[in-house]
């Protein structure tokens, strides 16, 4: 690896685009980093993470939006970017609900127009961020990549499908390397306020109710982030290739696989959501107040990974146990908010 090389990541104050943007330049990558810092959640939590980026030698910060087409177009003609991390993304199955409108504009239009500057420059391989949502209410499982995902119950997993069908087109027509990731439940340090562990942790410090939804009757295959940007960092180097078909089809055009990968990224290993309080309740030494309530409109019941296919290409497979997880996050959110 050159440490001239300079990769390009977007949502880099977002969650798992800081942490990924943190391991790039310890590896000693030239790292740009684009994000508009939305309010959708506290914005001083996202400044806090920046300010840890803007420390660090080799770090350039584009305040933008990813709909803003010149935006986009101006940060790649400023830099020859070896790799895409595209990361950003408007967040949230429930918000979806409320605002159908963001989640167009940033994970339709802005996706075409970091696609548009992928081909446009030349940038050599975008590895962009999808999600276990688009299975949707599969009752297969584990999930495979080769599952059917064309009945997503949410508009956020909605544009997450879409995504994909984009990226696989601009590989098709134009050669362009890309590989989606469906992240699976990430959580740890510096994470979501929205997710449910950090709003579980804030609420039973408080001793306030938490909201168990489908009265806790679910499981989640959650991933911890440092397992999730490994899995990243192996996958930019995993750069997808064409490949012949098989059998030869009487249209040329498409009888060779496009340079297009699709990975699940968990922990292949499920919770039930009341094991997952539990191990929350002991990391905290405090008992949560549960407040039971019916499913809610958008959620999925149970996720599961299979990641059989992340483990025969990259060698890895996520490790880190939920106990351990929990533990580094509950330390990580006494020092930040007690």
């Amino acid at each position: 690896m050159s440490y001239n090389t300079h990769i390009l990541v977007t949502g880099c104050a977002g969650f798992i685009g800081f942490h990924v943007a943190c391991r790039l330049l310890d590896e000693g990558y030239a790292v740009t980093g684009l994000d508009n810092l939305n309010n959708y959640y506290d914005v001083s939590l996202k400044r806090a993470r920046l300010a840890l980026l803007r420390e660090r030698y080799g770090f350039t910060f584009v305040h933008a939006a990813l709909e803003d087409k010149e935006a986009i177009e101006a940060t790649f003609a400023s830099n020859d970017y070896a790799t895409v991390i595209h990361l950003a993304a408007q967040a949230g199955v429930r918000y979806s609900l409320q605002n159908p409108h963001a989640y167009v504009d940033s994970n339709l239009t802005g996706f075409v127009n970091i696609l548009e500057a992928c081909r446009t420059f030349g940038a050599g391989h975008l590895v962009y961020a999808s999600s276990s949502s688009v299975y949707g209410s599969n009752r297969k499982q584990p999930f495979s990549e080769h599952d059917v995902t064309d009945q997503p119950v949410s508009l956020y997993a909605a544009t997450k499908k879409a995504n994909e069908l984009l990226a696989h087109t601009y590989s098709h027509l134009y050669g362009l390397p890309t590989t989606g990731i469906r992240f699976f439940t990430v959580y740890g340090p510096w994470g979501r306020p929205d997710m449910a562990y950090f709003s579980f942790t804030r609420a039973i410090l408080s001793g306030e109710p938490i909201r168990l939804f489908n009265e806790g009757k679910m499981k989640r295959d959650f991933t911890y982030i440092d397992d999730a940007v490994e899995a990243v960092i192996r996958l930019m180097h995993l750069i997808p290739k064409s490949q012949s078909k098989r059998e030869p089809m009487w249209d040329d055009s498409i009888a060779n696989q496009p340079p297009y990968r699709i990975y699940n990224v968990g922990s292949h290993r499920p919770v039930p959501l009341l094991t997952f309080v539990e191990t929350l309740e002991q990391a905290l030494e405090r008992k949560a107040i549960k407040e039971w309530l019916p499913m809610q409109l958008g959620d999925v019941k149970d996720t599961y990974a299979d990641i059989g296919q992340l483990m025969r290409d990259t060698g890895y497979c996520p490790e880190t146990s939920l106990k351990k997880g929990l533990e580094a996050f509950v330390a990580w959110y006494r020092t930040i908010y007690i």
